[in-house]
């Protein structure tokens, strides 16, 4: 990891006093500016105020300070000890990246989140993730790199921002990943998963296929009944019938099994990733005690 200091960061900065500009994207979430109307010295301010979009930058020259502020009703974002949670961030680069290499800012120190070797090295898209605690200011630095032909160069990649993943303080790899995805959930995980999951779907599986880019069992579902999806993750495919796939760590060995099954989790730059899926008549179970015991969270329409 290349990580640059204070010194070599102000340095920077200075150099490019009195160049720097500043843009507001037109949706507040994605970005998209070419580096041929840019001077070179010049370093553009950009502020996106979405939990997920995308940045393009076209024939990259100068830099690029890409300030991200969430408007989202997060407790991690209210500082005070009610708040303490991090917010974590996650950026996919397009794979055809090159020309700039990209930086997490953060108390005056850059870290290397993608090189400009990217285009160049075959091989799976690499997501990188962060996190900030509350009140802690933190921003992406893009900072284009010399080359004789620029006109093939893109910068772009995509981006989002949660405050439930637990990331760690510094750079990272993909969170979904991680350790601990593999973990069964309890009783009261489930319930909970249900009330904040970007999906809640009760099907069977059809298949377990494995996508060795992403180094993830990809789930083929028939879903019975949707209950709650983000985006058209389970379109119609018959009639009165839905599917969709959903994605887990390969690590975790999940293997086709008969029954129905809850499936819940969360969408990642679009694609549904595994949290927490027993089958339903257990949840059904533990649904049913929690509702006796008025100790329920939400409430979900069963058939």
């Amino acid at each position: 990891m290349e990580v640059w200091g204070f010194g070599d960061f102000a340095l920077w900065i200075s150099f490019l006093t009195g160049f720097t500009m500043a843009s507001y994207s037109e949706d507040q979430c994605s970005w998209r500016g070419s580096g041929l109307s840019q001077a070179v010295r010049n370093v553009e301010q950009v502020w996106l105020r979405c939990a997920e979009g995308s940045v393009e930058w076209l024939y990259p020259a100068g830099a690029l300070r890409l300030t991200l502020s969430p408007r989202l009703p997060w407790s991690a974002m209210v500082p005070g000890e009610s708040g303490r949670s991090p917010v974590s961030a996650c950026v996919k680069p397009d794979p055809h990246w090159g020309g700039a290499q990209l930086y997490l800012e953060r108390d005056g120190i850059l870290e290397l989140l993608v090189g400009d070797e990217t285009s160049e090295t075959p091989g799976p898209v690499q997501v990188r993730c962060f996190s900030a605690m509350p009140g802690e200011r933190t921003a992406l630095f893009l900072q284009a790199t010399p080359h004789q032909d620029i006109s093939r160069r893109i910068a772009a990649f995509r981006y989002e921002l949660r405050g439930d993943w637990m990331a760690q303080p510094s750079v990272n790899t993909d969170p979904i990943g991680s350790e601990g995805a593999c973990r069964p959930c309890n009783n009261t995980e489930i319930l909970m998963a249900v009330c904040t999951s970007d999906f809640v779907v009760r099907g069977n599986i059809r298949s377990v296929e494995t996508d060795s880019n992403l180094k993830a069992a990809v789930i083929k579902v028939s879903a019975t009944r949707v209950y709650r999806q983000k985006f058209s993750l389970f379109p119609e495919s018959g009639r009165l019938t839905r599917s969709g796939e959903i994605r887990t760590p390969l690590q975790c060995g999940v293997r086709p099994g008969a029954g129905s099954f809850l499936f819940t989790g969360r969408v990642h730059f679009g694609e549904a990733w595994l949290g927490c899926a027993p089958r339903y008549k257990d949840f059904l179970k533990a649904y049913e005690q929690a509702k006796q015991s008025m100790m329920i969270p939400c409430t979900l329409v069963n058939d």
